[in-house]
């Protein structure tokens, strides 16, 4: 399929030939969401703790004797019954990340790229650079696209003029096409690929 390319003008500069089995695939929510939930689980500290009995000091000593009180029977003070004690089943500090085949990983991210290209929400532009870091002057070249939430995916190598110029902007996220992952593309409205990422793109997925 072919796709106009755009400079950072809003002007029309030639057309690209897409890919049909990076940018053509029908849209695959159960993959996605797959795909979505394993990036986040990995995101995950972990570092969530409550306390077990051996995490409680106090003593160890019998509170009252086992039989003729009238009583229930105790062993502890620490025990979860007891104001102070322990957590029961309790969360502990471990890793969410569980493993995802790497095809699933790599449809995943096709299909993601597939999603904004059906929505007509794929914008290929010519370069992502800009002539001085300057937030005020990119954020009215990004209105004059009409564009609030936008993911900017470029080559291997990112602009420095640029990404310092997109730094501030909110909802603006810029990456280099090794960092193209299917959470980013999703939580913003429009994905913007630079030629070369384009090109990148397409020789590491097919």
């Amino acid at each position: 399929m072919k796709l106009a390319v755009r400079n950072l003008d809003n002007e029309e500069v030639g057309d690209i030939e897409l890919a049909d089995d990076v940018f053509g695939l029908p849209v695959r929510r159960d993959i996605l969401a797959r795909v979505v939930n394993w990036q986040l689980a990995k995101r995950r500290a972990g570092t969530h703790k409550a306390r077990g009995i051996s995490d409680i000091s106090g003593t160890t000593k019998k509170p009252y004797k086992q039989k003729g009180t009238g009583r229930a029977r105790q062993g502890s003070l620490r025990s979860p019954q007891f104001r102070g004690g322990a957590v029961i089943f309790g969360p502990v500090v471990r890793s969410h990340e569980f493993s995802l085949q790497k095809k699933v990983r790599r449809l995943g991210l096709k299909t993601a790229l597939s999603a904004k290209q059906a929505e007509g929400k794929l914008v290929v532009l010519d370069a992502a650079k800009a002539a001085e870091p300057k937030t005020k002057a990119l954020r009215a070249k990004l209105d004059a696209f009409g564009w609030n939430s936008v993911l900017i995916i470029d080559g291997s190598e990112l602009d420095e003029t640029f990404a310092r110029a997109a730094r501030n902007l909110p909802k603006v996220d810029v990456l280099p096409q090794q960092g193209a992952n299917v959470y980013d593309i999703l939580r913003r409205d429009t994905l913007v690929l630079t030629r070369a990422a384009v090109e990148h793109l397409e020789a590491r997925l097919k």
